[in-house]
């Protein structure tokens, strides 16, 4: 931005340019003739001196103090009749040399990269879960895998179990994988932190399958939205009993459950359509159909419709998990937005800089300046 009311300016003006720009003519001018040379802190008149704070690092190296913190150190210290510095001044000088740490062996947790994943049709990323459903007796449960498109939400597969265990999840991939048709390099299989989700056995068997594997930050439930709101939606069917009499019974209603969920639930997350609908490909025939009905609707009583003829739920185009935060333009006085393009400080100068440096000249106001990549004012 100085580069380019340095070009400009002798041409058009410096305070227009600037304007312009979105930049004080202050600061333009102070970048150009600073008033100072780089600052320099300057040492307090009581800093220990050189060899006082290698005394202070030998004593807190000391075999009696070298597990202690500061704190005891100073009040020990101070009980023998000595005084070396401040507490604080303790951890200044152990930061200087990187042994400021938490001196006992605790478990430290690294930090964990948020799963940005993308799918724009079905079988490009799947999430899978573990749920208990309630058994017979207090304490007993069955264990419900499921693994869920969610890019058609359509359940891909299923399983109900005594127990939870990697060797029933890796059945489960597996089959799923296998009916589905995945090809190497086709899919990300995402999920929590789960026993059976870290398990050796599984991470091997999707290296052979050539599937990528994602896992949840700890702790954090909403990595995994699109199997949570599936539970949910399985959970809160006013036919869901409290307890399932047997594993047969709870067997069956999810057999059934699940034949409704696929083709017959209208899934609000996907322009209303079932999910099998938008798995298989026929997402656009369903849309074109509803289209022609409400055409045909709209022909009949045109006056019902106050602003334009009606159209269906679209599908959505891709569906995230994490999606990336969008990045806001800088907000300048008058909340206008200045966008610039990357190449405004060469010649010659734009068409759309020279006119809107015109614009500040007659009304003195901010302008959004159009991006010259993108033919269009931000």
């Amino acid at each position: 931005m100085i580069d380019t009311v340095t070009n400009m300016g002798p041409r058009l003006g410096i305070a227009p340019t600037c304007t312009a720009m979105g930049l004080a003519r202050a600061t333009y001018y102070r970048t150009l003739r600073p008033r100072h040379g780089p600052h320099r802190r300057r040492t307090p008149s009581r800093t220990l001196s050189r060899q006082e704070r290698q005394g202070a690092l030998a004593i807190l190296h000391e075999p009696r103090f070298v597990d202690r913190a500061p704190a005891e150190v100073y009040a020990t210290l101070l009980d023998e009749g000595q005084y070396l510095c401040s507490e604080r001044t303790m951890y200044r000088i152990l930061a200087e040399n990187q042994e400021v740490r938490e001196r006992r062996d605790q478990l430290r947790h690294p930090n964990y990269h948020k799963p940005e994943l993308l799918a724009t049709a079905p079988n490009q990323v799947w999430s899978w879960d573990i749920t208990k459903l309630l058994g017979p007796v207090k304490w007993t449960y069955f264990y419900l895998y499921v693994l869920l498109d969610i890019y058609s939400r359509y359940a891909a597969g299923w399983l109900l179990a005594r127990e939870e265990n990697s060797s029933l999840a890796k059945r489960l991939i597996e089959e799923t994988c296998r009916k589905e048709g995945i090809l190497p390099g086709q899919l990300i299989i995402h999920s929590d932190r789960g026993s059976p989700m870290t398990s050796k056995p599984v991470a091997l068997m999707l290296s052979d399958l050539g599937v990528t594997k994602s896992l949840s930050r700890p702790q954090v439930s909403n990595d995994n939205p699109y199997s949570e709101a599936q539970f949910k939606t399985l959970k809160y069917r006013p036919s869901f009993p409290d307890r399932f009499g047997s594993i047969q019974d709870a067997r069956a209603y999810c057999r059934d459950f699940f034949t409704w969920y696929n083709t017959e639930h209208r899934h609000s997350g996907i322009g209303m359509m079932t999910p099998e609908a938008v798995h298989q490909g026929r997402a656009s025939e369903v849309t074109a159909a509803r289209q022609q009905t409400l055409f045909a609707a709209y022909g009949h009583h045109p006056e019902r419709f106050v602003h334009r003829p009606p159209s269906p739920p679209a599908l959505p185009s891709a569906a995230w998990i994490n999606p990336p935060q969008p990045k806001t333009a800088p907000q300048d006085g008058t909340g206008s937005t200045i966008s610039l393009s990357d190449d405004l400080s060469v010649d010659p100068i734009p068409n759309d800089i020279v006119s809107s440096l015109k614009s500040v000249t007659s009304s003195r106001s901010y302008v959004a300046v159009a991006s010259a990549t993108e033919g269009t004012a931000q």
